[in-house]
């Protein structure tokens, strides 16, 4: 394929921003001076600044390329990822679980996991939570190759190096740290950079109201079609939005998934954690109009035969991801179109560091500590992390090969999402809400939940039984198939969790103080005045969501 051409100053842009995000992981190295800076980024962070590392860490490739690519394929349906699948998760996580997780003075979700039930059960998750990560880390490198591909023609292996190197440098120096600190630069950068892509394609199309005009009806609404699949462009019902999507995969990726909580961990005390993600859902409602209306706007210029926009094609398999990249290249003039790059990169950088950054505390603490070597000093615990930084990375490596595979990444995502999140939310919903959920419930619970996860997925991809017996509906998409398989994992895993701890020996409730509901002292804020209460701008944030879901239905 062509090359998009860059000019002296897109190149010096580029070049100053890989230049300072390696200078920040060396002016904070002397800032990590043990292993809590190293992991916890020594708890000192403001809401704010914990708040947007907090979305950041979730502003990878997934949501760039992976979400404007899906827009491409499956319409206005993908908003609800930002809207439902996120804000209600998001609130629940500040409100209700961040008392217990904070409280307990834990460094990673295995270590809560130990806590109420057992060493098996957390080293089982610190297992699957570490396979999962440097399957999607694979992903963050996978799309930073795509753009130095795509922009300067270099090949696949080069551009996967070129990033990968940069990630461990930075990580390795100050962990979650300099992780924090260039997420947040890469926040404003993605912002800036990528929402001219926006603007422009309102521009040369007409209005936004043009481009819903001109995009097929059953890509241009949210809940409307969802009632019969066949009328959607997700080909979905409702009923699998709610609880795949709504429930399963939200609540399990936004309250359970470290990557991201760890960012909240970092806070400064309890009040400070639970804004972190009162404050980031926010943001993460402002983002369709990044990413959902590139998506739309590239629809409407594939089907204008006079556009000249096609996606890239890898082979046969159209590559859905390129969409952002191409409309960079096509509207952005030069000096911009470094601007833009980079906030590609940033985004990406974002997301494999935070992936990075939560798979060397896990491996650390939940594996490395836990089973092989108990006696671990934290001066060899700090060694270890910086090991794990770049043994992580290079595992990475081999993921994003796979990763580029898949037609659309988010589809990979959603899969492995299934996989590991889905059953684990159920876990930590009993483990938190029922006191007498045994340490031996969990423990099966969750390896029939993953089990169960997995097997659907490949009797499906090798055609042992028929996709509509997982959705229930004789049209569906891979994306429908993801959010079912998880309604199903969480519902096995739910279900075994009850009725194995109905025979199995309870813990007792001594040792569950601070980690179960009831047995933890509430927190009601009454100190703060009401505009300072988490639960203030929690009342406000599902307000706004409401009126969004209402607004586009």
């Amino acid at each position: 394929m062509s090359t998009i051409g860059l000019t002296i100053i897109d190149w010096i842009i580029i070049a100053i921003y890989f230049a300072f995000v390696l200078g920040i992981g060396f002016y904070l190295k002397r800032f990590t001076k043990d292993e809590e800076d190293f992991f916890l980024a020594g708890r000192k962070n403001s809401s704010w600044v914990a708040g947007l590392a907090f979305l950041s860490a979730n502003l990878g490739a997934l949501e760039l390329l992976g979400m404007t690519g899906n827009t491409f394929k499956y319409g206005m349906y993908v908003a609800h990822f930002y809207w439902i699948g996120a804000v209600p998760a998001m609130i629940f996580l500040g409100i209700y679980m961040m008392p217990f997780y904070y409280s307990s003075k834990i460094k990673s979700i295995p270590g809560y996991l130990k806590l109420r039930f057992d060493e098996k059960t957390r080293v089982l998750n610190g297992i699957a939570f570490g396979i999962m990560t440097v399957l999607v880390s694979g992903i963050n490198l996978y799309a930073m190759a795509l753009v130095l591909h795509t922009f300067l023609g270099w090949n696949w292996d080069v551009s996967m190096w070129t990033s990968a190197i940069t990630v461990a440098i930075y990580v390795t120096l100050s962990g979650l740290m300099s992780a924090i600190f260039t997420e947040i630069i890469q926040f404003f950068l993605i912002w800036f950079g990528l929402f001219l892509v926006s603007i422009l394609g309102i521009i040369e199309i007409g209005s936004v109201q043009e481009i819903f005009n001109r995009i097929p009806e059953s890509f241009n609404t949210l809940w409307s079609t969802s009632a019969n699949p066949a009328e959607n462009g997700m080909l979905i019902h409702w009923g699998g939005i709610v609880l795949g999507l709504g429930f399963v995969l939200s609540f399990g990726y936004w309250t359970t998934d470290f990557l991201v909580v760890q960012r909240a961990f970092s806070a400064k005390d309890l009040r400070t954690a639970r804004m972190a993600p009162i404050l980031a859902s926010f943001f993460k409602m402002a983002l369709p109009f990044i990413v959902i209306l590139a998506g739309l706007i590239a629809i409407v210029l594939a089907n204008d035969p006079n556009s000249g926009f096609v996606l890239l094609r890898d082979g046969n398999q159209i590559n859905y991801d390129s969409a952002l990249p191409l409309l960079i290249a096509r509207y952005y003039p030069t000096g911009l179109i470094g601007l833009g790059v980079t906030a590609l990169l940033a985004g990406f950088m974002a997301g494999q560091a935070g992936n990075i950054s939560a798979f060397n505390t896990v491996w650390t603490y939940d594996i490395y500590k836990s089973v092989l070597n108990k006696n671990a000093s934290n001066t060899h615990l700090l060694w270890m992390g910086r090991i794990a930084t770049v043994v992580g990375v290079a595992i990475s490596l081999i993921t994003a090969y796979w990763a580029k595979s898949f037609p659309s990444i988010m589809d990979y995502m959603q899969a492995i999402f299934s996989w590991v999140n889905a059953p684990l939310f159920a876990t930590m919903l009993l483990g938190m809400f029922v006191i007498w959920i045994t340490p031996n419930g969990a423990f099966w619970g969750l390896v029939l939940g993953m089990s169960s996860s997995i097997i659907m997925y490949l009797a499906v991809k090798f055609q042992w039984i028929s996709l509509s017996l997982i959705t229930m509906s004789e049209v569906s998409s891979d994306m429908a198939a993801n959010f079912w398989r998880a309604w199903w994992a969480w519902l096995i895993c739910f279900i075994a969790t009850i009725v194995i701890s109905l025979f199995t020996k309870k813990k007792p409730k001594e040792e569950l103080v601070g980690l179960v509901k009831g047995l933890t002292p509430e927190t009601v804020d009454k100190e703060f005045k009401l505009i300072q209460r988490p639960i203030f701008w929690a009342i406000i944030s599902l307000v706004v969501f409401a009126i969004l879901n209402i607004y586009y239905w």
